[in-house]
């Protein structure tokens, strides 16, 4: 399984669901688009979106940080 999740470090949802992932035992890698425009590109293109956190699940898109969606693309 494929987790990453795109965040800034100002972020209080981005923290939210790096701790829910944590406490779930699932491995991620993170990227902080503040500091890294490439990422910052890579996340926009990927959902649209400017906004943060933005978590790819074995490619599917999920903005914001909605555990119901989360667990679902996880198949919980």
């Amino acid at each position: 399984m494929s987790v990453a999740i795109y965040t800034t470090p100002s972020c209080g949802y981005c923290k939210m669901a790096k701790e829910w992932l944590r406490q779930n035992g699932i491995s991620f890698v993170e990227y902080n688009v503040a500091a890294d425009m490439r990422r910052a590109e890579e996340m926009v293109r990927k959902s649209g979106q400017m906004g943060v956190p933005v978590i790819d699940i074995n490619g599917r898109i999920i903005v914001g940080f909605n555990k119901a969606e989360i667990e679902k693309s996880l198949h919980r």
